[in-house]
């Protein structure tokens, strides 16, 4: 039962990782259907903030705080500037999209080792997330446990504003159909920088969260751009809901397979698992329902 417990709670810490660096995909893929490779590239930044953050502050709980709230501006803009010099010319072209952030983020990647240097860097974990927590008999990190809150407060916050904000119903009716919401008044521009804001700041979010259980380096957001795809193609295009529930079930799969056997298999283990899902369900957990006829 110690195992089992142990295992669970390994497998929920690596699926909150994997659903706050997928969140922005959901966004930015699932509901615009854009392949944004350099995502990768805006968790690495989140990641650089908030080691330059501590470099001006102490290792605090306040430092923490403000790094993820410089972490989801700086990749929010990040985000924006990339959708409006390059993607906004590509919306009806998604492969182009794909060759053209794949070459951003290889640019962005140099900039970094540039600025910061190509040895990995570490980030200070604050005072009161040292430690574990005895969890039914398992030792959790409490930097594991943070990290669930934050991805759990993340989705919770994102859900919320799609549902009962005038801003997430605009996002909702430009993906629909956005030619009847441009004639019905809505800025389909405004709603894509927006949107492209939100997906790209939430990147940022979830590199401020890795730097507390690992080191920052250049290529830190390409361990983890694939896994982001993969939780969103399982969870379904759009799907928030879909998002959260194959993160998790794909982190303690990964687990699980781990615990028999060793990380590199494990992965491939998930990803067999994820290619016999998508043939029996290409769509995914949840498909979104559209009128679009693109």
């Amino acid at each position: 039962m110690d195992i089992l417990i142990g295992q669970l709670a390994t497998g929920l810490s690596i699926g909150s990782i994997l659903l706050l660096a997928a969140l922005g995909l959901s966004l930015t893929f699932g509901q615009m259907g854009v392949i944004n490779m350099a995502h990768g590239e805006f968790i690495m930044a989140g990641c650089y903030t908030a080691y330059v953050v501590q470099q001006i502050t102490a290792a605090s709980g306040m430092s923490l705080l403000l790094s993820l709230a410089l972490g989801f501006v700086v990749g929010g803009l990040l985000g924006v500037l990339l959708e409006v010099t390059l993607i906004r010319r590509l919306y009806a072209r998604p492969l182009d999209t794909l060759l053209v952030t794949f070459g951003v983020g290889l640019v962005l990647q140099q900039i970094a080792r540039d600025i910061w240097g190509a040895p990995a860097v570490n980030v200070a974990v604050p005072e009161f997330l040292r430690g574990s927590v005895e969890l039914l008999g398992a030792s959790v990190p409490l930097t594991r446990v943070f990290i669930f809150v934050l991805a759990i407060t993340c989705v919770a916050a994102v859900m919320a504003a799609m549902k009962f904000t005038p801003m997430g119903r605009r996002i909702r009716a430009v993906t629909l159909n956005r030619d009847l919401a441009e004639s019905s008044g809505i800025s389909s521009r405004r709603t894509d920088i927006t949107t492209f804001f939100i997906g790209s700041g939430l990147a940022g979010v979830a590199g401020v969260a890795l730097t507390l259980i690992g080191s920052t380096s250049p290529t830190i957001g390409q361990s983890y751009l694939i896994d982001a795809f993969l939780v969103v193609v399982v969870g379904g295009l759009g799907q928030l809901r879909g998002a959260v529930i194959a993160a998790f079930a794909l982190g303690v799969l990964h687990s699980f397979f781990e615990y028999s056997t060793t990380a590199s298999v494990a992965k491939v283990l998930v990803f067999v698992a994820i290619i016999i899902f998508l043939q029996v369900r290409p769509q995914g957990l949840f498909a979104v329902k559209t009128r679009s006829l693109a």
